[in-house]
């Protein structure tokens, strides 16, 4: 019954509580019997759909997608990459990062520059424009999270990034190990 310690704090989790509440379609008579992991497996899935959603949500109030933003704020922390290089980085298929490009250059956001080294590829710069749209962006980044973490204080948002980083590095080592 106990999930586990947070912030100080013990928190008591009904494990068939939380089970009805994300599997509603499973028959009421089974039981599960999830491991604390697995529970918190299944909330860090349900919370990354939920961020998702709700930053789309958020971007549409600035004709954007997710995706775009995404894109964007990748750009911003290294313009000139290449779009293969951003695709790898976003973990999007060269196609569909073709796609957004294609927008955002119709937007006026983003410009290809042919590269140099290799003429079959493009470098990707911001453009002027694309700085009050990040600025935009950074804040609805900032009003999502706030409201994500409402009623958190920092020792438990800085508990749980920690927890977090983590199990990226070790997920990242089971990938790269072949195990």
């Amino acid at each position: 019954m106990i999930f586990g310690e947070f912030a100080g704090r013990r928190l008591a989790v009904s494990r068939t509580a939380y089970y009805k509440h994300t599997h509603h379609k499973r028959a009421s008579t089974l039981t599960p019997t999830l491991s604390p992991a697995r529970e918190l497996a299944f909330a860090l899935h349900d919370v990354a759909r939920l961020f998702r959603t709700y930053s789309n949500q958020r971007a549409r109030e600035i004709r954007m997608t997710r995706a775009q933003w995404a894109v964007l704020v990748k750009l911003r922390s290294g313009e000139g990459v290449n779009q293969r290089e951003l695709a790898d980085r976003l973990d999007l298929a060269p196609i569909t990062l073709a796609r957004l490009i294609d927008k955002l250059t119709a937007s006026g956001l983003v410009e290809r520059r042919e590269d140099i080294a290799d003429r079959r590829a493009n470098r990707l710069f911001l453009t002027p424009k694309a700085d009050p749209v990040l600025e935009r962006l950074d804040q609805l980044g900032e009003d999502v999270a706030g409201r994500a973490m409402t009623g958190l204080d920092a020792h438990a948002i800085r508990e749980i990034t920690d927890g977090l980083a983590r199990m990226r590095a070790n997920l990242k080592n089971q990938l790269t190990s072949g195990a």
